[in-house]
């Protein structure tokens, strides 16, 4: 019976020898062959690494200093007083694209690093994602932002999948511990990455969890050990960039960030960095070109594409120098619409009045608002404003009307309790211009221009007003001042007038004269001018002018300008 036993082992032992020594065979067979293939994929990688094309010029011209950036030095020097700290916050951009947000954000984080106090460390990370490119699967199988773990049932799982261990991988808040994290175009993250992104900002870490992970396992490695009990690290700072309006994000997001907005550039700024990307690309243009280059793009990234066009153009005439037909040829294939032209006319009319407005990313614009009068029944007509607008949300949304039409309804009012609206005329006001017009900050704009239409006074045309009124004829305060401010100055106007309680001490240097108002009697004694003084009388006597709009300015903060 033992040999029985003994010849049937012998049996089993040569036939597993035989299987093993045949498989041992076919892999020492097919090594040669994976082998050359593999030479071949190496070779083949290598040439394409030596092949390689020039150079875009939007990165050729990409910011290498904050002198670099055109027309954000306000924003920039946000973010230096946020990062640049003993103690940096988290931050969102706003602002329209191609003007500067990513550069500004990385360059930051560079000056911070030589800061006083500052805790980011000369090789502090700067990782950089786009948010809406960042997919996720709900198993966790894969998430670049957050990392994921390989558990041992998925393909690739390695040494360790095959002992049956999960491994943690880190993604893009662990990448950037210690440093910072951009995520462009924020808003767009996906509800379920922004929470996850809400608990990692308060954590600072990242946690993982997986059914295969056994806490008593042996077989798992120390340090994985380690992560699953206290996470991986991501200790960052958030800097998080978004075209959208800050009421378009989480209120849970908005409240642990700081906000820094970037607005967008001026003609001339955009048509400097025309100038300067022709430069770069070693081609001449007139500043001329670069002006119409400025009317045109939006942008900078707008501008830089337009010049690198022309330069094409250029090239294959083996010029030199782009003319104004190259540019004008882009401007004409692209459909680049025209910016509208920013200055102001000032001359003193009767009825016509500028008025200041906010629009798209926080820029301001001054508009223009007539008035002129007819036979009626005492009433006060406007058109050009939104009548009804929604307020709520899409469980519970309601319609009302518009803060502009109400405003409108408050100047019938104080003008028929003041006396200037007569029984026997009424007043049509127009906001010229094809957008309508919403909010109630042109309220005491709409009522200078009635008045003046109603008895006769030229409006001084070198001053804009912004302001809501209210049926007792006081001026209250309104949102976007300093925009509105600034964009008055642009347009080359002398005086902008302002709610009292939106007055500022930056307006003593900002390169117009702002004045504040407290009621609509202040507002027409200073911008009304005699009915007498025709436009002729007023070139010659500006001196007359003068002590007009100054009349009762006592108390007010004005600029030099």
């Amino acid at each position: 019976m033992t040999w029985i036993l003994f010849l049937i082992q012998m049996a089993v032992t040569v036939v597993v020898g035989c299987y093993f020594w045949s498989q041992l065979k076919k892999e020492r067979q097919a090594q040669p062959g994976l082998r050359r293939e593999a030479s071949r994929e190496m070779e083949h990688l290598r040439k394409m690494r030596t092949v390689h094309l020039s150079e875009p010029l939007s990165e050729h011209v990409r910011p290498q200093s904050f002198e670099d950036i055109i027309g954000q030095q306000e924003g920039i020097k946000s973010l230096q007083a946020i990062l640049c700290g003993a103690n940096p916050q988290h931050v969102i951009i706003y602002g329209p694209p191609g003007i500067g947000k990513t550069c500004a954000a990385r360059l930051v984080l560079e000056y911070a690093k030589h800061s006083p106090g500052t805790p980011f460390k000369e090789n502090a990370p700067f990782i950089e994602m786009d948010a809406t490119c960042v997919r996720f699967d709900e198993r966790s199988i894969a998430d670049p932002l957050f990392g994921s773990v390989h558990d041992p049932i998925y393909q690739g799982a390695g040494s360790l999948g095959v002992q049956g261990v999960p491994q943690p991988k880190p993604g893009a808040v662990t990448k950037a511990h210690g440093g910072v994290l951009f995520l462009d175009e924020i808003g767009e993250l996906h509800p379920i990455q922004m929470n996850k992104l809400l608990k990692v900002l308060e954590d600072r870490c990242v946690h993982f969890e997986s059914a295969y992970y056994n806490p008593d396992d042996s077989a798992v490695p120390r340090h994985i050990h380690d992560i699953f009990k206290n996470g991986l690290p991501a200790d960052f700072r958030l800097i998080g960039a978004t075209t959208r309006n800050p009421e378009d994000l989480p209120p849970a997001l908005r409240s642990r960030c700081m906000e820094v907005f970037f607005r967008a550039l001026e003609p001339s700024e955009v048509a400097q960095i025309a100038d300067g990307a022709a430069k770069r690309a070693g081609y001449q243009m007139l500043p001329d070109i670069g002006a119409l280059c400025g009317r045109y793009a939006a942008c900078g990234r707008d501008a830089v594409n337009m010049v690198q066009m022309a330069a094409g153009l250029a090239q294959m005439e083996q010029r030199t120098r782009i003319t104004q037909a190259d540019m004008e040829w882009v401007i004409t294939s692209g459909h680049y619409p025209a910016r509208p032209d920013q200055r102001a006319a000032q001359e003193n009319r009767v009825g016509a009045v500028h008025g200041l407005a906010v629009f798209g990313s926080h820029q301001g614009a001054v508009m223009e608002i007539e008035a002129v009068t007819m036979p009626g029944s005492g009433h006060v007509t406007v058109r050009g404003i939104v009548d009804e607008e929604e307020m709520g949300n899409s469980a519970h949304c309601m319609k009302r009307r518009s803060t502009a039409r109400v405003s409108a309804d408050n100047v019938e009012t104080v003008l028929r309790m003041q006396g200037y609206l007569p029984a026997d005329r009424d007043v049509h006001v127009n906001f010229p211009g094809g957008a309508p017009v919403d909010g109630p900050s042109a309220g005491v704009a709409m009522a200078v221009a009635a008045v003046s239409a109603l008895t006769g006074r030229p409006v001084d045309g070198g001053c804009a007003l912004t302001g809501e009124i209210s049926v007792q004829g006081q001026i209250k305060p309104v949102g976007g001042v300093p925009e509105k401010v600034e964009a008055a100055r642009r347009a080359g106007l002398i005086r902008a007038y302002v709610p009292r309680e939106n007055m500022q001490e930056r307006f003593e240097d900002c390169g117009i004269d702002v004045r504040a108002i407290d009621t609509l009697a202040q507002a027409l004694e200073r911008v009304l001018l005699p009915a007498a003084l025709s436009e002729t009388e007023t070139e010659k006597q500006p001196a007359r002018i003068a002590p007009l709009a100054a009349q009762g300015t006592g108390g007010e903060a004005s600029c030099n300008g």
